[in-house]
């Protein structure tokens, strides 16, 4: 079966004043029709910007300096700015972490979904209101009519984020990259996003990148994981093994700062330190400084070793399996 998306060596750079930041590093990532696939890692470890270089969406003083992006073979990393217009919205969507930055404030919603839909094709009015109304009531919204005819500060913020999400399913796209959806929502309202998006992607076969910092969202969606930190893939395997048996330091640390795994009366266990400078990263493993179980061999960066079983990590001293 042909990958929906695969990412090979790519390499994503700020060039600023005080330096070249390596945003990503030599990702590589591929993901089924129909599966699902967390980014994880903390803020600043290049997860939002890998999604934005997916979609050629890094503006200067950004830009790819190296690397593949193939949507269903199809390569996207040097397509000019028409030919990514073509594809972007179509085979390929974003859905953002603040709603307020897709839909326009001074439109109503069908207008916003009536001109997403002719962004690509000559759609007639009736057409387009019937596609729209059956967008929104494939993301859940009880009463989609009165949804479409609506301005977006008349929605609440669950409204709005499927909204949001149902622009990006107008055009039955291959691969949709989600940037945290829903992490400026309540819990019961993530909650219903979060099964709304694991029946679409199962029903309509859509790929999804889901891109958060939340272990827990995580392990109630996706099917493959894959960690980052400084740029770099450090961890990736099935989502059930990787949370069950962490192999990269990292990634245990990550798990045993949530709060839910906290022992009661116990102080919540965290990862010391920060994520470091991305612009003049020292030789060798990133997170090295941060890591108990480094050592001299750790001041050559380890390259990312196959464990069997669709495992991987990028790590000397690796943690035990089960």
């Amino acid at each position: 079966m042909t990958a929906a998306l695969e990412v090979r060596g790519l390499k994503t750079h700020f060039f600023t004043r005080d330096g070249v930041v390596k945003a990503v590093d030599g990702v590589d990532l591929t993901i089924a029709p129909g599966r699902v696939l967390g980014l994880v890692g903390e803020s600043g470890s290049g997860k939002s910007v890998t999604g934005l270089s997916v979609l050629g969406l890094i503006d200067p003083p950004g830009r790819i300096v190296e690397g593949s992006v193939r949507l269903e073979g199809q390569e996207l990393v040097g397509l000019n700015r028409e030919a990514a217009r073509r594809v972007r919205g179509r085979k390929i969507a974003m859905i953002f972490q603040d709603p307020m930055m897709t839909l326009n404030p001074v439109l109503r919603v069908d207008t916003q979904m009536f001109m997403a839909l002719r962004a690509h094709e000559p759609v007639p009015k009736d057409a387009a209101r019937q596609q729209a109304l059956a967008a929104l009531g494939r993301v859940g919204l009880p009463d989609p009519e009165q949804c479409l005819t609506a301005y977006p500060h008349q929605l609440s913020g669950g409204m709005r984020q499927r909204v949001a999400i149902a622009i990006a399913l107008l055009h039955s796209p291959s691969v949709i990259v989600a940037d945290e959806p829903t992490t400026a929502l309540d819990v019961s309202i993530q909650g219903q996003i979060l099964q709304e998006m694991q029946r679409l992607s199962a029903d309509t076969g859509v790929a999804l990148v889901w891109i958060t910092h939340d272990l827990a969202v995580v392990s109630s969606l996706a099917h493959d994981i894959a960690v980052m930190y400084a740029g770099r893939i450090v961890e990736q395997g099935p989502a059930e093994d990787v949370l069950a048996a962490p192999r990269h330091p990292y990634t245990r640390g990550l798990l045993d700062s949530v709060p839910g795994e906290a022992q009661p009366g116990k102080k919540l266990a965290q990862i010391p330190g920060s994520i470091p400078a991305l612009v003049d990263l020292p030789p060798g493993c990133a997170f090295r400084a941060r890591c108990s179980r480094a050592d001299s061999a750790c001041e050559t960066m380890p390259e990312i070793a196959d464990l069997g079983g669709a495992r991987a990590v990028r790590c000397f001293h690796p943690l035990e399996g089960r």
